[in-house]
């Protein structure tokens, strides 16, 4: 099924998409380690999960497209297959895209990717927005592009405005759905929105949620998101900073409050970063299951 398709049917019954993310394990890893935590986050009845990119991009030993395909296959969960281009060549992503389409997957995340200490850059892509305008050219209607969107701006960007800006390009492209990068101020993303709204972008916006219950998560999840810390989420932290087990059970906590505030608040959707943790996402599900 088509992911715009799936935020029209929900918004039809006044309901929010649940989505949930994984990442393909790493090379040295049992790859059916992801499909025993799909097993497990099946109960949570997700509308799509979406299947990350490999690091670095290389298509040679890259698993998202099986991975999305056998999870269609395997549980009929619709999935997304993310794809990145800073370090693809105009080749590789025809490559990716064939692929995507011969192995029965629809809906593609066209991101640019992060660039990577060390790893080539192939600067064929510059942007997001040229990966969405290639794959529109290759498929035409075969596949539907979705993209990120950032509510506290792109790292890269010089503020707010230039990153909207920028979304405007993207959703030109071909875009029709956004999710978002993590973040832990809904006042944020509220705003975030609203501006959104008022730039002419109207198309789905999904919330992104990471519940992070481990002190080790934070200075990493930050340096990757940009996402800043409000005082009830630094104050969670330093409360529990020398109990592992409280902090984990706060953390879920802190996520299921975000959840809950932005579904009341008429968010249209919530993409759950789940680190192939199914414990932790069954848990944030449990806690908002009522009003989904």
């Amino acid at each position: 099924m088509k992911i715009p398709e799936l935020f029209k049917e929900k918004a039809e019954c006044g309901k929010p998409v649940f989505s949930l993310e994984v990442f393909p394990p790493k090379r040295k890893s049992n790859i059916n380690s992801i499909y025993d935590a799909v097993e497990q986050l099946k109960v949570t009845d997700p509308d799509f999960i979406s299947v990350t990119y490999g690091a670095g991009g290389n298509i040679a030993d890259n698993s998202t497209c099986d991975i999305a395909a056998n999870i269609k296959k395997r549980y009929g969960i619709e999935t997304v297959a993310h794809l990145t281009c800073i370090n693809s060549t105009r080749e590789d992503v025809k490559v990716m895209i064939e692929r995507f389409k011969n192995s029965n997957i629809e809906n593609v995340m066209a991101l640019r990717g992060d660039i990577v200490p060390g790893e080539e850059i192939k600067r064929e892509f510059a942007h997001a927005n040229e990966l969405a305008i290639e794959i529109q050219r290759k498929c035409h209607d075969d596949l539907e592009i979705l993209g990120a969107c950032y509510p506290e701006g792109h790292y890269e960007s010089k503020n707010l405005e230039e990153d909207i800006q920028n979304l405007k390009y993207k959703i030109g492209a071909g875009a029709k759905v956004l999710i978002s990068q993590l973040f832990f101020d809904n006042v944020k993303f509220y705003g975030f929105f609203s501006r959104l709204r008022d730039a002419g972008i109207n198309v789905p916006v999904a919330a992104g949620i990471m519940p992070v219950v481990k002190s080790t998560q934070i200075e990493r999840t930050v340096q990757l998101s940009g996402a800043s810390l409000p005082h009830g989420f630094t104050e969670m932290v330093a409360r529990y900073e020398y109990s592992p087990e409280s902090l984990y059970e706060a953390g879920i906590e802190y996520a299921v409050t975000q959840c809950r505030d932005l579904i009341e608040h008429g968010v249209e959707g919530v993409h759950i970063y789940t680190m192939n943790d199914p414990d932790v996402a069954i848990k944030v599900h449990e806690g908002i299951k009522d009003l989904l």
